[in-house]
């Protein structure tokens, strides 16, 4: 995950270059919120934590039903990680 935010050629392979794009734009976003409650604010995230066996994960839209899911460590958001991108449902 790490090399397809710096590199968005990898990204691009990983994925297609609009959801690379979206992923890398989503990711500044994540670095520069202050806390969870940030990323609430903003609607267009669709940000809400997961139930059943990804409790403890939050997921953000990407686009379409591409989602981008996380996980942080401290609520002040020092330590996130993103555990996957994928498209919800499976599709």
């Amino acid at each position: 995950m790490q090399e397809c935010y710096e590199k968005s050629s990898k990204a691009q392979r990983e994925w297609d270059e609009k959801v690379a794009r979206r992923y890398i734009e989503r990711v500044n976003i994540l670095k520069s919120a202050k806390s969870a409650a940030d990323l609430y604010k903003i609607p267009s995230l669709h940000f809400h934590r997961l139930k059943g066996d990804k409790e403890g994960l939050y997921a953000r839209t990407l686009m379409d039903r591409w989602r981008m899911v996380v996980s942080f460590k401290d609520e002040p958001l020092t330590v996130v990680s993103v555990e996957e991108v994928k498209q919800h449902y499976g599709d």
